[in-house]
């Protein structure tokens, strides 16, 4: 089965991050294929670089930047919600004039439009947090 994944919550307000990883890798395991994560609302606090958990607690930007690497995952962040949210990638932050990015390994910043085919592509669509 080919999965489509949506997180709508960031990583340390609520489960919804941690419950998208472990399906997102128990489908790998399992032999499914997983089309796109695509990150939005909170949600797009999982790809900033610039997270820095205490060393006993879980790094779920990490985690999932390990995970797009191992697999060839597409992880998407909402260019809408992260510039809300000062989550930039390097031509975004050229475009509107700042002096840094901070988008982490694997993600990749992009519109509503990757949400739509992730939708139509996959399987099914699997939404985790509102």
């Amino acid at each position: 089965m080919r999965f489509g994944i949506v997180v709508n919550e960031g990583p340390y307000t609520h489960q919804a991050s941690d419950t998208a990883y472990r399906f997102a890798v128990a489908a790998l395991e399992k032999g499914h294929e997983i089309f796109r994560v695509f990150f939005y609302h909170d949600g797009v606090n999982n790809g900033t670089r610039y997270t820095v958990p205490p060393q006993d607690d879980r790094n779920l930007q990490k985690l999932w930047s390990e995970l797009a690497e191992k697999h060839g995952l597409d992880l998407v962040v909402c260019i809408a919600a992260a510039q809300r949210r000062g989550i930039l990638d390097a031509n975004e932050a050229k475009r509107q004039g700042k002096d840094g990015d901070n988008i982490a390994p694997g993600f990749r910043i992009s519109g509503l439009g990757q949400l739509i085919e992730a939708g139509i592509q996959a399987d099914r669509l699997v939404t985790f947090g509102d």
